[in-house]
């Protein structure tokens, strides 16, 4: 008779992750080596990159963000998928537990396609659909990711973590009296306020929001409001893109001229990575914040990589 499997010897659980941020948070909960496919989006911790890869894109990140805007914007008007899931090679996994979201097509496959693509899969694997609007909704699916994956102690722990380094960047901002406007645009042809957890980050921070969207989604802007707002501070973190291609975009067009006018009113303008940090709701938020936190309450011993993100 075959001996029954201790329970030290089960296979260990199988994950999929369709999301750069759950790849993170689950990296974070260290099950980066249950990883058994990732998305064309995911590139972070170093070397997930070289996992299956389920999803694809039809939008080419090297085009102007312009015309990035009208692709997307065309696709969604004719309920166009803008992402491809690889449906069998998800089948050819077998993933036990499968991570997406739910809260936004432009930034990932849907998660209706994932749930249309379960019922060929013979493992039968759950599925959890990621939906966080604030900052701490992203620490609610942390741990929310941690019970699925069998491992809620870790949940726990890193969201303990995480907490603690937020405190800490509360109390050194509480220092200061003055609280500085601010606005973050998360994209700049057409220019889009940054949203949902955005205020949080800037709240934190010890600044302003002036953009209104606490929990909201990004909101499509022009420049002259952007001037009426007045910011002191007008961070740029352009979504998928570090901070070498949006130096390159703010140099160009209308961008150029009003960031320009800007600088001149008084708004500083910092540049800082929209790929990794701000517009990824998992751990790095908190590295975000942080970030944010030096660069509208610098302090005399700022590091220099923060300030080499300034625009000039």
């Amino acid at each position: 008779m075959k001996a029954a499997t201790r329970p030290e010897e089960a296979e260990p659980m199988r994950i999929a992750s369709l999301l750069a941020s759950a790849t993170e948070i689950i990296a974070a909960l260290g099950l980066r080596g249950n990883l058994v496919g990732v998305s064309h989006c995911c590139d972070y911790p170093a070397g997930v990159e070289g996992l299956p890869v389920l999803t694809s894109s039809v939008v080419d990140k090297a085009a102007p963000q312009a015309e990035i805007d009208r692709i997307v914007r065309a696709h969604l008007a004719d309920n166009a998928a803008l992402y491809a899931l690889d449906t069998d090679l998800l089948e050819k996994l077998q993933p036990d537990l499968i991570v997406t979201q739910a809260l936004c097509d432009v930034c990932a496959v849907s998660g209706e396609d994932v749930e249309a693509a379960l019922g060929a899969i013979a493992s039968k694997p759950r599925l959890v659909n990621l939906e966080p609007v604030t900052l701490a909704d992203v620490l609610k699916t942390i741990h929310a990711v941690a019970v699925a994956a069998g491992v809620p102690e870790r949940g726990e722990q890193l969201v303990m973590r995480l907490n603690a380094r937020i405190d800490r960047v509360v109390a050194r901002v509480a220092r200061h009296e003055t609280s500085p406007r601010v606005l973050l645009l998360d994209w700049l042809d057409p220019p889009f306020m940054g949203g949902h957890w955005i205020a949080d980050l800037i709240t934190l921070a010890g600044g302003v929001d002036v953009s209104g969207l606490s929990g909201a989604p990004s909101r499509r802007t022009d420049w002259d409001e952007v001037a009426a707002l007045q910011p002191d501070y007008l961070i740029l973190a352009m979504c998928g893109f570090e901070p070498a291609r949006t130096r390159a975009d703010a140099a160009l067009g209308e961008a150029a001229a009003a960031l320009a006018a800007l600088e001149h009113a008084g708004t500083r303008v910092r540049i800082v990575d929209g790929n990794g940090l701000f517009n990824r709701p998992g751990p790095r938020l908190v590295d975000s914040l942080e970030l944010l936190a030096s660069l509208i309450h610098p302090l005399s011993d700022e590091s220099p990589s923060s300030r080499r993100l300034s625009l000039r």
